[in-house]
């Protein structure tokens, strides 16, 4: 990290001509070149943040500012700069995160390694932690410790896992629509419970921690249709038999779907979102539930009442 330009090593009025305020230029990961990053840092607000020195020393000036992270979906066809999320930044005030995990990591029809967090090529958990460390040393007028999370669909199946697993990491998330969700079930294994989560991962799910983060889960009222119909199921499974082996599972936008036992579980977002807020509050662990009137699986008309859900919470922090 020694070598990864600061803002701290920089004059405050050379930030934006070094791209280091404003939009910054998506960067590859250092450690895992294949994935990259894009963020948007509201240039007056940071300024406030981190008076920087010429000579590398830094001194605070007001508090860090919080940090959105925004979780793609399986189309990866929108950024944060296209969704609005550049007036968000400004206004709240924050940061804004927006990774990217490209398709065919995995295998060329492979959609969806990184909503699981672990696939054979690529621990999709520890290059997003990995981000987190780059932006904190570079901008350490940022607050990495604890982050703003928010996933749709694909997004949101990363996002709640992720939850699972460093909940320490997270102020709260907002999860939008999954597909398919991972119970906090000790009698199944990854990714349909968490059984095997200790031995695949190094770390042990803590409900208790789980509890302390503010958790959103928000569906339209209509978003109960199966993806690509019954026709295409039908022909999926047709397909995959005649050719023996299971080419297109990953094509599908929910990897692994095979695992899941109840394929009900990604023909319902509505009813899915309605089940894992019930078992969680048997796990004590509270989760306020908002169904958008009039939206089938529709991000844009789901997004206000995520970043609502949020910014309140990023202003009080």
């Amino acid at each position: 990290m020694e070598k990864l330009l600061s803002t701290a090593q920089i004059p405050p009025e050379f930030w934006k001509p070094t791209y280091m305020t404003g939009k910054i230029p998506r960067k590859a990961l250092i450690s895992e070149p294949r994935v990259s990053y894009s963020l948007y840092i509201p240039p007056e607000h940071y300024k406030g943040t981190l008076r920087g020195q010429a000579n590398g020393a830094s001194q605070a000036s007001s508090p860090k500012l919080p940090l959105l992270v925004f979780i793609h979906g399986t189309l990866r066809d929108d950024s944060y700069a296209e969704r609005g999320l550049i007036p968000f930044a400004e206004s709240t005030p924050c940061a804004i995160m927006a990774p990217l995990f490209p398709a065919g990591l995995d295998s060329p029809t492979d959609l969806d390694s990184y909503k699981l967090l672990r696939s054979p090529t690529l621990r999709s958990d520890l290059a997003f932690l990995d981000m987190l460390n780059e932006v904190a040393h570079r901008w350490p007028g940022i607050d990495t410790s604890k982050i703003f999370l928010m996933g749709y669909s694909g997004g949101a199946q990363f996002a709640h896992r992720f939850l699972y697993l460093y909940p320490e990491r997270l102020a709260a998330v907002s999860i939008g629509a999954p597909g398919t969700v991972t119970m906090l079930d000790h009698s199944a294994s990854w990714p349909t419970g968490i059984a095997d989560a200790e031995e695949l991962f190094g770390i042990r799910v803590d409900k208790n921690l789980i509890k302390q983060v503010k958790i959103q889960l928000v569906v339209g009222d209509a978003d109960v249709e199966v993806h690509g119909g019954a026709e295409f199921w039908t022909w999926l499974q047709k397909f995959k038999a005649a050719a023996g082996t299971d080419l297109l599972s990953s094509a599908q936008p929910e990897a692994a779907l095979n695992k899941f036992p109840n394929k009900d579980i990604v023909q319902n977002r509505l009813g899915t979102l309605k089940k894992l807020q019930a078992l969680w509050r048997e796990d004590g662990i509270d989760a306020q539930l908002d169904i958008v009137e009039g939206a089938k699986h529709e991000s844009l008309k789901c997004q206000p009442y995520s970043l609502n859900f949020l910014q309140l919470l990023i202003r009080e922090r």
